[in-house]
């Protein structure tokens, strides 16, 4: 007769799986709370401690560690020597083994956690007697996971499990046992700093349409622990299946529009901002952010923060829109929006900020870039008025074009006016040469420049950048400071009658 160790924290389907068991042949035993439960269900179970001779002890600390259980399950059934062992002191092989862990994440997880009780939340017998059953899966079933009950049974009821089923089961043990650790390494570690090795965690969230490119398959993995993510809490309302470059224009227009707490729309196109627009109404918003540049905005990704009412939603409708994202819809809107087959509408259950000890993670070739995210208002107390005045609404403008450009591709510049993208040069490799492209954009599309104020994500470092701006009408001018020639620029800017401010830091984004 087989026999079967149960040890779960998660009593999810395990009496049917038991049951089943039973009919297949299998000896029961189990640990503490589980043998219990099966035992009230009038299964024939025999208890851990019968097997070790020992019960559990040091509070549950230690329940499952005894050469009784992990000698039966780490034997090699065709090593004559491990035999042997076994019947030397006489010990039973074990040939499955069901075990899931304590809730490690979600205890961690609440607010109110004591230390004491996150500690003892660390499981230490489960995932050893999982690694042991994932090493010898040639000879033990290793079950993690309630999910997995059906296909064990299934296989079972016709033999026994494969090969490569025995082989996916213990992959899995050994995912979910490293994703475990990381866990605990990552609560440990707290306010630690950078750590010597950085250990995050990946689920499968969502199959995508492709890649960058048809060819690529691509997959979204959500990273593990996270106090939000791209498509936490959103539902797709309608449209196609999402692509790669869907979500990550889509992650570039909500970094953004969490800067702003107005009505706000932010229209992005290859991961930069080619419209934004704040106003006293999400509709006004939406049009200032389109008559940006309504060219580049052909195929865009829009995010709003306000539900999208039933005007809004017939105007939405009219444009080429690859994906709409905002917190509701007006059934109006809805019935016009889908009659566009094509455009992926997510409602956005809940508006969350970014969160800000969340690290910055870019893939380079045999490795990850690892910073800090690039989060949160700049202090003003740390910008300097270098040359002339800033009015109050100058300001609001000022502030607008500089939030912009922190979520704007390298060289970045952009220029806006009453709340209004005028124009963004963006991604460039020269910051004249964005300049140039951001005045170019503006003019293309009918927009006066004077008056208007102009962010550049980092420091200017001749004249020649200002230089375009000023002569096109630009007022007023928002930049890090730092150069070796800041005087020079300064100068420039004054004998033109307009306003400088130094930000006092600066925003690359590559």
């Amino acid at each position: 007769m087989r026999r079967a160790l149960l040890s779960v924290y998660d009593k999810t389907g395990v009496t049917a799986f038991a049951e089943e068991l039973l009919r297949l042949e299998f000896e029961l035993v189990a640990s503490g709370g589980t043998a219990q439960l099966l035992a009230h269900e009038g299964l024939p179970v025999t208890p851990l401690e019968d097997l070790t001779g020992f019960a559990e002890m040091l509070g549950h600390r230690v329940v499952t560690l005894h050469p009784a259980v992990h000698g039966g399950i780490l034997a090699r059934r065709d090593v004559p020597e491990d035999v042997a062992d076994l019947e030397t002191h006489g010990i039973v092989p074990i040939d499955l083994v069901c075990v899931n862990l304590y809730p490690f994440e979600q205890t961690v997880s609440r607010l109110d956690v004591e230390w004491d009780d996150a500690i003892e939340k660390i499981d230490i017998g489960g995932p050893a007697l999982l690694r042991a059953a994932a090493k010898n899966h040639a000879h033990v079933i290793p079950v993690c996971r309630p999910k997995d009950y059906a296909r064990v049974l299934a296989e079972l009821r016709d033999g026994d499990v494969s090969v490569e089923t025995r082989r996916e089961l213990a992959a899995r043990v050994f995912m979910t046992t490293a994703a475990y650790d990381s866990a605990v390494t990552q609560w440990l570690s707290r306010g630690l700093g950078f750590p010597e090795t950085l250990v995050p965690v990946l689920d499968h969230a969502l199959d995508l349409s492709y890649g960058e490119n048809p060819h690529q398959k691509a997959v979204f993995y959500a990273e593990r622990g996270a106090r939000t993510h791209l498509l936490a809490r959103v539902e797709q309302l309608h449209g196609k299946q999402l692509s790669f470059n869907n979500l990550n224009d889509l992650s570039a227009a909500r970094l953004l529009a969490l800067e702003f707490d107005s009505p706000a729309c932010v229209i992005v196109k290859h991961a930069n901002p080619c419209g934004v627009g704040v106003a006293d109404t999400i509709e006004e918003a939406y049009e200032k952010a389109l008559a940006g540049d309504p060219v580049s905005a052909f195929g865009g990704v829009v995010v709003l923060t306000r539900p999208v009412s039933a005007a809004l939603g017939e105007r939405l409708a009219e444009q080429f829109v690859e994906v709409i994202f905002a917190p509701g819809y007006d059934a109006v809107a809805i019935e016009a929006l889908v009659q566009k087959p094509g455009v992926r509408i997510l409602d956005d259950g809940e508006r969350r900020s970014a969160d800000p000890s969340e690290w910055d993670l870019k893939r380079v070739l045999g490795g990850m870039l690892v910073q800090e995210r690039d989060s949160g208002p700049d202090p003003l107390d740390g910008m300097n008025v270098v040359c002339g005045e800033v009015a109050p609404a100058t300001w609001d403008d000022l502030l607008f074009a500089w939030a912009i450009s922190k979520h704007t591709l390298s060289n970045a510049i952009v220029i806006v006016r009453n709340g209004q993208t005028l124009g963004v040069g963006a991604g460039q490799m020269s910051r004249v040469d964005a300049v140039r492209i951001a005045v170019e954009k503006a003019r293309e599309h009918g927009h006066s420049l004077d008056e208007a104020v102009l962010a550049s994500d980092a420091v200017f470092p001749f004249v020649d950048g200002p230089a375009i701006a000023l002569e096109a009408g630009i007022g007023a001018i928002i930049q890090p400071g730092g150069s070796k020639r800041d005087d020079e620029v300064i100068t420039a800017v004054r004998d033109a009658g307009a306003t400088m401010v130094f930000a006092g830091r600066r925003h690359f984004r590559h």
